[in-house]
């Protein structure tokens, strides 16, 4: 699915794992208040999980189908769902668009139980990245949500923004000032590459031939998806992939759930708004830093990133949703962590006689 800032002081409280003062010596019933707190903590990542796993479980249903209105749907509606059981004070800033576009995680909305121990955070959501490859029974369709201490997201209404994404290995070799030329010779010297095996994936689109006849004329080699902007920039910090860059214009929402999923990994992600529409057009001309590059801290600041995606389609990374017999759904799904470096792979085995609501779709 939709600035750069000063770098803040760091909160009193870690994001994921709150450690109390060696100093403070809480009486019996606090610390008590405080270890309830550390598991909700500990647990987040599992909760969240539970999110895109109904997301994608509900968006699978109709995976071939035709409607990629109703798969959407379907994830938006589970992934809407399932937030309401976990414990946090979210505000929504990549979402559905404006609050008159979408009933549901638009723009803006608070979401989460917002108890007592809450912790006040950012949200990037896209129930379905690639609602066509759903639609049309397509590989690497998936649900995504990151998280981040409240003001750390970057917040766009724009609809597009130019891209270039690269792994751990290419960090530090690209720049969106420079041509697409420069940068792809530089990213190939720091993979030691020959410029001929180099692989960039674009995206499918019109507006990207220019981008492909640089890319032939360099004697690169090209590799072309027609969904998912997050899951290619991801696969840019996988060798196995046998994707070295992400090029072109894409959602800007995508950008951000890239650029968190990359600083978790390790890689690097370079955005500049592409003005679209009147309206965009019209701030791009009044604003003298529109088109500035945003870098990933610019995206997503700070080291308390967490991104959790779940697939609903094969992909390169996630298998998609499998319904088992007995009415029983298998997922995978992806959890990384900033913070700690950690990725941690996701099989569930869901029994949806226990769980009648999970997944649960509006048949036509």
């Amino acid at each position: 699915m939709r600035t750069r800032v000063r770098k803040q002081q760091k909160l009193p409280v870690n994001f994921l794992e709150e450690k109390m003062s060696e100093e403070q010596k809480a009486p019996v019933t606090e610390e008590k208040t405080e270890e309830k707190e550390q598991l909700m903590n500990r647990n987040l990542e599992l909760d969240l999980a539970r999110v895109t796993e109904n997301a994608a479980i509900g968006s699978a249903k109709w995976m071939g189908r035709g409607d990629k209105n109703s798969a959407d749907q379907a994830a938006v509606t589970g992934m809407r769902n399932m937030f309401d059981t976990v414990n946090i004070d979210g505000v929504v800033v990549i979402g559905e668009g404006e609050k008159d576009e979408a009933p549901m995680l638009y723009i803006g909305e608070q979401i989460g139980k917002g108890g007592e121990h809450a912790m006040a955070v950012d949200i990037a959501v896209d129930p379905l990245d690639g609602t066509t490859s759903t639609a049309k029974g397509r590989a690497n369709a998936v649900s995504v949500i990151a998280l981040a201490p409240r003001g750390r997201l970057f917040a766009t209404k724009n609809y597009y923004m130019e891209k270039l994404a690269v792994g751990p290995a290419a960090k530090g070799s690209i720049d969106l000032n420079r041509s697409l030329a420069e940068n792809l010779l530089n990213v190939a010297d720091a993979l030691n590459k020959n410029i001929e095996d180099l692989t960039v994936t674009i995206l499918e689109r019109d507006r990207h031939k220019d981008i492909i006849e640089q890319c032939r004329k360099l004697g690169c080699r090209i590799k072309m998806f027609s969904d998912g902007d997050v899951g290619a920039a991801i696969a840019t910090c996988f060798s196995e992939s046998g994707v070295d860059v992400l090029a072109g214009i894409g959602g800007c929402p995508e950008g951000v759930l890239a650029a968190a999923a990359l600083k978790c990994l390790g890689g690097e992600i370079q955005g500049r708004l592409y003005a679209h529409t009147s309206e965009e057009i019209k701030k791009a001309q009044e604003d003298p830093n529109y088109y500035d590059v945003l870098t990933t801290d610019d995206l997503a600041r700070g080291d308390d990133i967490l991104f959790i995606a779940t697939g609903v389609t094969d992909g390169d990374m996630l298998k998609g949703v499998r319904f088992l017999s007995n009415n029983k759904v298998l997922t995978e799904t992806v959890v990384m962590r900033s913070a700690s470096g950690t990725i941690r792979f996701i099989k569930a085995i869901h029994d949806m006689n226990k769980k009648p609501g999970y997944g649960r779709i509006t048949e036509k």
